[in-house]
């Protein structure tokens, strides 16, 4: 039986997890399961995390990873999950868009460029989340961001050819 504070931890903390997970894996069904299976992993030992969301930022980068490993390639969900309030239609088109291209990154660039830009963690705090070193945490999102721009700016050409 879950606690009373994990229950309102995820009562909490759910959409916030939900959209990291949606970032990190570009579908929202495959979102919803990694944020399940995370939360039912830190379940039974929650009262003795001290910080439950960097444990669950690092148990999302690694569940998804080896999915990925496993599956190798997934289909990308056009839409995102629902926000509290509607977006207008260029928003949407934009991060429709950032998400698609986010999907094309390799996986470490994207959890580096989702935990430090999306969830606004310091070079520090994402790459404990990663395990890695704050210089790889910077040169990845270095990286990761000129990629991005790059493969923007190349649909931005195709769509205005068009």
């Amino acid at each position: 039986m879950p606690s009373e504070g994990f229950e309102q931890f995820v009562r909490v903390r759910y959409t916030e997890l939900l959209h990291t997970a949606y970032l990190l894996t570009g579908s929202v069904a495959a979102a919803e399961d990694l944020v399940q299976s995370c939360l039912l992993r830190i379940m039974p030992r929650f009262e003795r995390v001290a910080d439950p969301m960097p444990y669950l930022r690092r148990a999302m980068v690694n569940q998804r990873t080896s999915w990925w490993r496993a599956l190798r390639r997934e289909l990308l969900s056009a839409q995102p999950p629902e926000r509290s309030g509607p977006d207008p239609a260029l928003e949407f088109t934009e991060r429709s868009a950032l998400v698609a291209e986010l999907a094309r990154l390799p996986e470490r660039m994207r959890a580096v460029l989702v935990l430090r830009y999306w969830e606004d963690l310091s070079e520090a705090e994402t790459a404990a989340a990663l395990g890695c070193s704050v210089g790889t945490v910077k040169s990845q999102a270095s990286r990761g961001l000129a990629r991005l721009r790059g493969l923007l700016e190349a649909g931005d050409t195709q769509r205005s050819a068009r």
